[in-house]
């Protein structure tokens, strides 16, 4: 006999919680907002004394379970740090989970059997389906692994395709919700990633299936290739860009290898647009992020274009894209498999974006003071996201550095060349300094600079 779920309330979920109990939440727009919002309840009206909670790429940034009042009652982890993370980890109560996002729910759901998942969800259908909605990176995976699932449904969120689909006798509890689906402001682009922009965009052949992310530099590449032809759609994340380009006519998905004429994803994240297109339109599928990720399925798409960001880059290619030094800053995501996926990719392409510098706080003076993005080697105690070896091109305002198959000579002096120009002879000092070049290296650098 198929089991029907109990609808109840916010506070009947925050009873039935005890002490030790491991939740794991839906990412990104899935979270399930209720639950994030009153979860300190738990500790303040109905005397839990200890939680565990797993995210990734939290929206409730406000959440009271984040603050210092609440750091010896929850632990957290995370996949991705956000803000409130970063500040759960000041207060000594949260944790990174290395990882990549492929490998995001098998890995961590070997290791640890969770109590609940909770999740925002679409309304159920005529046929007793819930449809996760934005989100399939590791929730359809949770909804086995937990004991309890527990999805807050909600009329806003679009109803989508793919193998994200859930049967209501699968689930144990529903909770009736009606907040907004959680959108991105659209980013205003600046003369940077309008430079870094077009020299992606003319990297970009017609026919090619396109991999990008969130911010100033992927919407720039999207801007710019409004007038290609038969591009294809194989991301981690959706982005409202995409649908741009498919309105358009630019992406048609005919020229895939994988899912030819489908649009496929792992997570959708965007302005009301986006949801407003993905609702109940088959040509975008939600699919497992350990199948849409695998860098094994991203190299089965001939000409698959991978375009990822970085924080840092050493002059020997290795990328910092996660931590500065030892502080967590953000997570790897996707970054490792669709760069390895793309460079599988016959004809495929990696790219590696980021400003040539950054504003500093000089720690001195108090003033923020530009510094060069290019480095000698990565900030001491930094996480190297992306290995030397997996680099293939790292672009700059200032141009494109060509890694693939160079010598550490090759491309000390390639990276040099998009530096900022205020830094380039420092770097070539730094390099003379670590054995990456040397001074009879003088000469060739005076006649490329």
């Amino acid at each position: 006999m198929k089991k029907t779920p109990k609808y109840i309330k916010i506070d009947d979920f925050l009873k039935m919680l005890k002490d030790g109990d491991k939740i794991v939440g839906g990412m990104a727009a899935n979270e399930p907002q209720l639950t994030i919002s009153n979860l300190h309840r738990a500790f303040d009206d109905y005397k839990v004394n200890s939680l565990e909670f797993t995210n990734c790429l939290g929206i409730r940034q406000d959440a009271p379970i984040y603050t210092e009042k609440y750091a010896d009652k929850i632990e957290i982890a995370s996949w991705f740090y956000d803000p409130a993370i970063r500040k759960a980890h000041g207060n000594g109560n949260a944790s990174f989970i290395p990882n990549y996002l492929h490998y995001a729910a098998t890995k961590r759901f070997q290791r640890v059997k969770y109590d609940y998942f909770v999740s925002s969800a679409s309304m159920p259908d005529e046929h007793g389906f819930i449809s996760l909605s934005t989100c399939n990176v590791y929730e359809k995976a949770a909804v086995k692994n937990a004991k309890v699932t527990v999805l807050e449904i909600n009329p806003n969120f679009p109803r989508t395709f793919g193998d994200l689909e859930v049967h209501i006798s699968e689930v144990d509890y529903l909770i009736e919700a009606d907040y907004p689906c959680p959108t991105i402001p659209d980013v205003p682009l600046n003369e940077k990633d309008i430079a870094i922009g077009k020299l992606i965009a003319e990297r970009i052949e017609d026919g090619s299936t396109i991999q990008l992310g969130i911010g100033g530099i992927p919407n720039a590449v999207a801007q710019q290739l409004m007038d290609k032809k038969d591009l294809g759609i194989h991301t981690e994340m959706f982005t409202s860009t995409m649908v741009d380009l498919i309105e358009a006519g630019a992406v048609t998905g005919k020229k895939k290898k994988v899912l030819p004429g489908k649009h496929v994803a792992a997570f959708a994240f965007g302005n009301q647009k986006l949801y407003d297109f993905i609702n109940n339109n088959p040509s975008v599928l939600i699919m497992n992020g350990a199948w849409v990720n695998d860098p094994y399925v991203i190299g089965q798409n001939d000409n698959q274009v991978s375009i990822n960001a970085a924080l840092e880059v050493s002059l020997d290619g290795q990328v910092a894209s996660e931590s500065i030094g030892t502080r967590q800053f953000s997570g790897a995501g996707g970054q490792v498999d669709t760069a390895v996926g793309a460079q599988n990719s016959k004809n495929g392409k990696s790219f590696i974006a980021l400003y040539s510098t950054a504003l500093v706080r000089n720690p001195e003076t108090g003033e923020r003071e530009p510094k060069s993005k290019i480095v000698p080697f990565i900030t001491p105690g930094g996480a190297v996201t992306l290995s030397r070896s997996d680099v293939d091109n790292v672009v700059t305002e200032y141009g494109v550095a060509e890694l693939r198959g160079t010598t550490l000579k090759e491309r000390a002096i390639a990276l040099i060349k998009i530096a900022h120009p205020d830094f380039r002879e420092e770097l070539f000092n730094n390099a003379c300094e670590i054995g990456i070049l040397s001074k009879r290296d003088r000469v060739k650098f005076n006649e490329d600079f």
